[in-house]
């Protein structure tokens, strides 16, 4: 690998800390009748910026190698996981380089809803 792209790699600690600032762990509850249940529950990771860092998001999927970017609302732009799969390789990511604030809460209570 060459020094260019080296130094284009996002460190592990790096994404820690900005997925402190900018992240979230949500899990949205909705009535869906068509459901067997009657009910959608939707796990999700989410780091939101406005579209002029669209590049950062792009990088931190290209770290995560899974994932979506789209809009989120107006001029905000963000990086979304879904997906038991891939939540569990961000929860697993996480575990080992463990977030510094209360986030860290989310991210267990996430966890044990994907188990």
């Amino acid at each position: 690998m060459s020094a260019d792209n080296q130094q284009e790699r996002l460190k592990k600690s790096w994404i820690v800390g900005f997925v402190d600032g900018e992240g979230c762990f949500h899990v949205s509850i909705n009535r869906q009748p068509k459901m067997s249940l009657g009910w959608q529950i939707l796990p999700e990771f989410r780091v939101v910026q406005h579209q002029r860092d669209l590049k950062i998001l792009h990088k931190i999927k290209e770290f995560f190698i899974c994932g979506k970017i789209c809009r989120n609302h107006e001029d905000r732009m963000e990086f979304r996981v879904r997906g038991l799969q891939n939540l569990n390789q961000i929860v697993k990511f996480f575990k080992e380089y463990p977030l510094q604030t209360s986030k860290q809460k989310t991210l267990k209570y996430s966890q044990k809803l994907l188990n």
